[in-house]
């Protein structure tokens, strides 16, 4: 079996990292995809994805990415209390700018 998903889309806020007490870094973001087709209206609607970072990916991302960016994310979907989220294994920062 498999479980695996691959977004690119724009960061809709800062990301922010949180220390676990297990000692860990996470980041929770939330990345804004836009469908590639059109609606009976004709207009492109945007998806929504939670995205959670760990460590290293967390750091990374709260160091070089800001509202906006766009990014690409490796993982799988995780379905947690039935809200559908995507546990990153792997971040691409394609439009960046560093604080």
């Amino acid at each position: 079996m498999l479980n695996n998903v691959v977004l690119v889309g724009r960061l809709t806020d800062n990301p922010k990292i949180v220390k676990t007490e297990s000692n860990n870094t996470v980041a929770s973001v939330v990345v804004a995809v836009q469908r590639t087709f059109k609606n009976a209206d004709g207009v492109y609607e945007t998806d929504f994805i939670k995205c959670i970072l760990w460590n290293n990916m967390a750091f990374n991302t709260a160091e070089y990415c800001r509202k906006g960016d766009i990014v690409g994310i490796k993982g799988q979907l995780q379905i947690n209390k039935s809200k559908v989220e995507v546990i990153a294994d792997k971040i691409t920062f394609l439009t960046t700018k560093k604080k």
